[in-house]
């Protein structure tokens, strides 16, 4: 009889996954509950991580890699898990984002999702629908381990002001948000400035956009609409808004200033008070 949750290992890379650790795990003659005994996991976790029906955790990966001797496999194939499970339309981004070695974006109305924290990546996705959340907020979250590659790419956000007073997902959530931010003051490698209101009328009245440079091919530039991304390689394009990215970071405030601001909008408007 063939077991109803063999897996097709080419039907996607979730499958593919579930598929080599469950290989892994019957060669080394352990059950389910004998792998979870030894990783800190249940051995029903371990079923629906090898049945498709739950994503794996980094950490998840790394200890089963340990105790199967699997040379670092399950561990490697978890970005690919991840990026399998961003909406259809924004994977490209997600590979855009993994190969660049400069990533440069104006956000017009919230944080950009490689500096969002989990519980604004939650309220941020559970508009309009909760089906799998938890799920969805893991493949998203899992974009920023980009940031902790060996040569990790440099990133530059510019956030409208309004983004730090739209209060999604609630006060404490924004919070979050902002300490979190306020976490990479020192990063020379992210960097995030803030465009205040007094900046008036300025080079990103269009909408927000990303640059995305690479060490051998030519840079692109990523719009998105409702459900649909488009990135484009037209050096018109790219020159136009490579342009107005100047502009918008020679309107914004310094990183130092920035942060500054970010601190006073917490103390004023979320009554949090920073040091």
């Amino acid at each position: 009889m063939v077991n109803i949750n063999t897996l097709d290992p080419g039907a996607s890379p979730l499958d593919y996954y579930g598929f080599e650790l469950r290989r892994h795990r019957e060669a080394a003659g352990l059950t389910q509950r004998q792998l979870g005994d030894i990783v800190n996991y249940t051995g029903s976790l371990v079923g629906q991580v090898e049945t498709a029906r739950k994503l794996p955790t980094p950490e998840f990966s790394e200890r089963v890699d340990a105790a199967l001797g699997t040379g670092g496999l399950l561990t490697r194939l978890v970005p690919l898990v991840m990026r399998s499970q961003l909406p259809a339309w924004f994977q490209q981004v997600a590979e855009l984002e993994a190969r660049a070695v400069e990533i440069c974006t104006f956000q017009t109305h919230m944080v950009h999702g490689l500096l969002q924290s989990p519980s604004y990546v939650c309220a941020v996705l559970g508009v309009l629908d909760q089906d799998k959340l938890g799920d969805r907020a893991a493949a998203r979250l899992a974009r920023q381990r980009i940031f902790e590659k060996g040569d990790p790419p440099v990133f530059w956000m510019v956030l409208s002001e309004a983004a730090l007073n739209q209060e999604i997902g609630g006060s404490d959530v924004m919070r979050e948000q902002l300490t979190h931010l306020l976490t990479f003051e020192d990063d020379p490698r992210i960097n995030v400035q803030v465009l205040p209101y007094s900046a008036g009328e300025h080079a990103g009245l269009q909408g927000s956009f990303n640059v995305y440079r690479f060490a051998g091919d030519p840079p692109i530039v990523y719009t998105e609409g409702y459900s649909s991304g488009h990135p484009s390689a037209n050096p018109d394009t790219v020159k136009d808004c490579s342009l107005r990215y100047d502009h918008l970071r020679a309107a914004a405030l310094s990183i130092k200033d920035s942060a500054d601001l970010i601190r006073r909008v917490m103390e004023d408007r979320y009554g949090e008070q920073v040091a």
